[in-house]
This record gives C-alpha cells, structure tokens and sequence, in this order.
C-alpha cells in the first residue's frame, strides 16, 4: 500500500465502530468509513472532536456541532494550501490520501527536463492541480461542478499559484475529452480521480462501472507522442486496483512502452499504528 505519510497538519487520530477520528488543523472531525468494520476501544481524545457527522437511515446525514469555532478555515501541505469546509454528505472538500499521488506527479514532472501539459479530469477541489501547476506544468483543470471549480480557484490563491498556467473548465468530462480530440489537444500526463456515479452540468448521468473502460480508452486520445503518466484512481469497492491496472495496460500500454502498476492508497492512523485503506490507484508512467 502506498500511503500518505507526510502530512503536518493532518491526520487520522483513531478509527473504529465505522467512523475514523481526523485533526484538520486545529479542528477535530469525526466521519463515517465503510472501511472501518472492527470495533476497537474509543479513548478519551473522542470526546475532543468538535464535529460528527451522522447518518441518517434515510439516506444521507447531517453534521453534529458541538463546538465548531469557525465554519471554514485552512490547513498545508508541504507548500499547498486547502480550504477546509465541512459540506454535505462527510465530505470536507479535500482527498488528504491524494497526497501521495500528488508527490508523484510533481517528482516526473520536475524530472521530465522539459514543458509538460497535464489534463486533471474530475478534478474537485484542485489538490492534484495545484501538485503539478507548482512543479511547474500547464495544467487544464475539468471538473462538471461549478462549484467546485470555484473552489479550486480559491485553493489556487491560497497557494500563490493564480498566475501559474491553469485553465479552469467546468463541462462533462468526456464530452470535453472529445473536443480535445477533434481540437488536435495533447497532454504528456492524464490524472482521473473520477466518482463512483455523478451527473454532468446537463444531467447526464455517468456510473463508474459502466464507463470506466471507455473513458480510459477515450483519454489514450488525447495523450502526446511521448507521455509521462496515466493516473487513475477510485473509490468503488467493487473496481478492484488490479481491473484498473489491466483496463490501463490494455489501453495506454499497448500505444505508449512504460510500466503500469497498482495498488491501494491509504493514511497512517496515529493511536493504532497501522494504516486505513482510502481507495485504489492504478498507474502507466514511462
């Protein structure tokens, strides 16, 4: 498993009974995680979380407050800089486990030894963006959430990154991958962090499963003549990293000589030791 170790102002304190324990900065959050099915004793720093999210059986949740002294504020990585803000359904407006994928991505870019372009592909709240716009890459940002992009943009600033060469789009992703097409638009690096199901800015619907293939297989398109990586990530249980790493080597890898790996991604968790399991990472890198 690769994880996520180098994190300052985050980290997962404790998990158990179906919830994970987490300081962001200096705000204590309790979030549900399905991941979390063993039922370890709760010490006494749980009672210090300033918020919890509850589900609720209907469908959905809400958070608990108990004593939030502000409703947004901000927390580092290395030099990036993130807005936090508890929003609907757990969320909180950052991967931290991402980091991982981020260092990545900076160290091929930083070792390319040239101008590199990266296309950012369900890109959310930027983190992977502003990775590869600081190790000094142009990137081209997509995310259907208009939102979100806005939220980007404000992470951007935050980092000093808003003059770097960024272009922010808000469309469906695979829509705007078949206009790069037909545009003639190349990128030396494809990262996609794409969600279990979602709906495009017109409502199209787009399911992990039934699309996964086709995307990747779309996006091969739009790589240059001589890439650098092919990130793909997921959060479906039932995407397993080894299908992602095959649906990666029977696209990229047949057209572009390189390597493709996989594996889980996950964050270190402080009173156990051991470390949580956030997701799957597949990669092509040359």
């Amino acid at each position: 498993m690769r994880t996520a170790k180098d994190w300052k102002q985050f980290e997962v304190i404790d998990t158990s009974g179906g919830e994970k324990l987490e300081r962001w900065g200096d705000i204590i959050l309790t979030r549900p995680d399905p991941q979390v099915i063993w039922n370890t004793p709760k010490g006494e720093v749980w009672r210090r979380t300033n918020a919890r999210y509850l589900r609720s059986a209907s469908g959905g949740g809400k958070w608990e407050i108990r004593n939030m002294p502000r409703e947004q504020w901000t927390i580092s990585y290395k030099d990036l800089r993130f807005k936090i803000s508890p929003t609907g359904f757990k969320h909180t407006g950052l991967f931290p486990e991402q980091a991982v994928n981020w260092d990545f991505m900076a160290d091929k870019i930083r070792n390319a030894g040239r101008e590199v372009s990266v296309l950012n592909l369900f890109a959310y709240t930027g983190g992977a963006t502003l990775a590869c716009a600081q190790a000094g890459a142009k990137v081209c940002h997509v995310d259907a959430s208009k939102g979100m992009v806005a939220w980007a943009r404000e992470n951007a600033e935050l980092s000093g990154l808003q003059e770097k060469p960024i272009r922010w789009i808000v469309d469906d992703c695979k829509k705007f991958v078949e206009r790069e097409i037909r545009r003639g638009n190349r990128y030396d690096g494809i990262v996609m962090d794409p969600p279990s199901y979602g709906r495009g800015p017109g409502g199209e619907v787009w399911k992990l499963e039934d699309s996964i293939y086709d995307l990747v297989e779309l996006c091969a398109q739009v790589l240059s003549d001589d890439p650098l990586f092919f990130l793909l990530n997921s959060y479906t249980t039932g995407l397993s990293p080894s299908v992602m790493e095959y649906i990666l080597g029977v696209t990229v890898g047949k057209q572009h000589p390189g390597k493709v790996s996989s594996s889980e991604i996950g964050l270190p968790v402080t009173q156990s030791g051991f470390v949580l399991p956030c997701g799957s990472t597949a990669i092509w890198e040359k």
